[in-house]
């Protein structure tokens, strides 16, 4: 083998199709673009426009609402909690808060809070400082010997009320 024997696979290098360049070509004249009128010009063409009949947009009515006040948690769930353990991203034997979790890797931003949820089962005694715990969750965690402390819930400016 020599160094000009070295070439691209076949097909792997396809040539740009170059439009407007005479009736011989296969995309001459209207460039692949069919007649004239706006969907032949260029940046003109209308998005959900249906040829004057009122558009399927506007036909369907509006539904719900976004709440501007919603406040979102964190969540995390028991078995979570335990694999964490385990993998000893978090001390058992301190306080197991939204900080800690951040910091160990297991949550990866705190947002409004923490919220405790009861999937998985929990072996490992903790004690948990959370936002809102669900009571399975909370049953699960005294059930393991630990305990869970709900802190004040946070306003929409992000801080405890």
């Amino acid at each position: 083998m020599k160094l000009s024997d070295i070439a691209d696979n076949a097909g792997s290098r396809k040539k740009r199709m170059r439009v407007g360049r005479g009736i011989g070509s296969g995309k001459g004249k209207q460039s692949g673009r069919g007649g004239k009128g706006q969907t032949a010009r260029s940046g003109v063409r209308i998005k959900g426009f249906e040829g004057g009949q009122m558009p399927m947009h506007r036909r369907l009515p509006k539904r719900g609402f976004n709440n501007i006040f919603r406040v979102e948690f964190a969540e995390i769930n028991l078995d979570r909690l335990q694999d964490a353990v385990d993998a000893k991203k978090i001390d058992a034997g301190s306080v197991v808060n939204v900080e800690a979790l951040v910091k160990g890797g297991v949550l990866r931003r705190a947002k409004a809070g923490l919220r405790l949820l009861g999937r998985g089962e929990l072996k490992s005694k903790l004690n948990i400082e959370v936002h809102g715990a669900s009571k399975t969750a909370i049953a699960a965690v005294e059930k393991a010997g630990g305990s869970v402390k709900i802190l004040a819930q946070p306003t929409e400016e992000g801080e405890a009320a």
